[in-house]
């Protein structure tokens, strides 16, 4: 059995449905469909998520919001018309959506969760309705009725051990199944989303719980590139990432995934491929737990600007117990949260993002680990970018930070800062922001072209 997850522009409209449903019953082990809301059809085009978003934020300060309404039942209409479907199906998205409209707004979060949540729920019922229109036995699923609970954080849930036995039961039922993604059902029957690539958690929660044999990823690219395309012409295609890869990649930059997508089919050992919806016979890339490393120690180059580093320094602070906390305990008094900490022997960076923390909120800090501290040196270094080299082979390899080190000099570039991961498959160079781009393309040119 396999699993098969269709993300926003694999069904942003009719044309794109009908590919999905070619390529669902092209095989007869795709028994688990996991559907996004519609996404953009143009670069100019609106997803049906922001268009329910501005919905939300009409009746939460109005009360109504009509125009807003139409414009999210139209898209659902054209879809539905273009797949030749009755008015029966756009009249219950209609009606389904007008409920969780004029239902109780009294915590804005949760309300906002529920009308997010409502793009993917009625995507699923369309698909599923066109499926059977086409003659196959297929089956909207709520997941509520599936099982699938989480815990109660609108906007950051997480899922409950027991749901994966509940989603078990569905390996029984007939038929081809639909399941909405972004979003599962509190213990107390109330909907929560996920966090950011919702869709994608909830395809890995799903193979996890049919214990499915792979989980396919459906996107718009054939595969996942070594570079951003955007920075790199025609970086080259990866055929085999492992989790661990993928994780790191994800965090530091790749769009593919959010971060924390893969877990729950990584800790029940289901291999993963990303493969393109708009051309479904390219092999795609394969994410595994192990891979021999093959074609260098690097297998994928990452970058994420937005960042910015304090740096503090203090004679002999190696044997001040206790110094570390009491930095990050000052951090944590203003909501501060961290992403990486190298350090020396008398001084320790800390490298947040920029978007968390103001003018006013930094004077009061550095003032603080001052006074509190007693540090010789404290400087905030602004508009930082970060870049990761990730790779199984730098485990095994020699030299891999030598050659990076040298491929930055070369194109000008100045390290602010090193930080090896302790998994030993990661490597991160703090950059000016500035110079991000080429950075990027100095190391694709070391690990990728020579």
């Amino acid at each position: 059995m396999k699993v098969a997850k269709f993300g926003g522009t694999s069904v942003a409209s009719a044309a794109q449905i009908q590919k999905v449903y070619q390529i669902v019953v092209s095989d007869p082990e795709r028994k688990v469909v996991v559907v996004s809301a519609p996404g953009k059809r143009s670069k100019e085009d609106t997803k049906v998520t922001d268009l329910l978003i501005h919905c939300a934020e009409q009746f939460l300060q109005y009360g109504e919001g009509n125009e807003a309404f139409q414009a999210v039942v139209a898209r659902y209409r054209e879809i539905a018309q273009e797949l030749g479907l009755t008015e029966e199906i756009v009249d219950r998205i209609s009606m389904d959506l007008l409920e969780i409209l004029h239902a109780d707004r009294t915590d804005a979060n949760r309300y906002m969760d529920a009308i997010k949540a409502s793009g993917e729920d009625n995507c699923a019922k369309l698909v599923a309705q066109y499926f059977v229109s086409q003659g196959h036995e297929a089956y909207y699923v709520n997941p509520k009725e599936a099982g699938l609970f989480v815990t109660d954080e609108p906007g950051n849930a997480q899922v409950l051990p027991e749901s994966y036995d509940n989603l078990k039961s569905l390996r029984d039922r007939s038929g081809i199944l639909v399941f909405p993604g972004f979003f599962g059902y509190s213990l107390e029957g109330k909907i929560v989303t996920f966090s950011r690539g919702g869709s994608d958690i909830t395809g890995s929660i799903l193979a996890a719980g049919v214990q499915a044999t792979l989980y396919e990823n459906f996107t718009d690219v054939d595969s996942v590139f070594s570079a951003n395309p955007n920075m790199v012409s025609q970086p080259k295609e990866i055929k085999t990432l492992t989790y661990r890869e993928m994780r790191e990649l994800s965090y530091a930059g790749f769009s593919v995934f959010h971060d924390e997508a893969l877990i729950p089919a990584f800790r029940a050992g289901i291999p993963v491929c990303i493969k393109n919806t708009n051309n479904p016979d390219a092999p795609g890339t394969r994410i595994v737990l192990e891979r021999k490393p093959e074609n260098g120690p690097v297998s994928g180059i990452a970058s994420d600007a937005g960042f910015c580093s304090v740096y503090v320094s203090k004679y002999l602070m190696n044997r001040e117990i206790g110094f570390g906390r009491k930095l990050l305990h000052i951090l944590e008094d203003y909501g501060l949260s961290y992403e990486h900490t190298p350090s020396g022997i008398d001084d320790i960076s800390v490298i947040m993002r920029q978007k968390q923390i103001d003018e006013g909120a930094e004077a009061e800090i550095v003032k603080r680990i001052y006074t509190e501290l007693s540090a010789d040196n404290v400087v905030v270094q602004h508009d930082l970018a970060m870049i990761m080299i990730v790779g199984e082979g730098m485990r095994h390899n020699v030299g891999t930070t030598a050659r990076a080190a040298s491929a930055l000099a070369s194109a000008g570039v100045n390290i602010e800062m090193i930080n090896q991961g302790s998994s030993e498959v990661s490597m991160m160079f703090g950059v000016k922001g500035v110079d991000e781009v080429k950075a990027v393309q100095a190391l694709y040119k070391e690990f990728f072209e020579k």
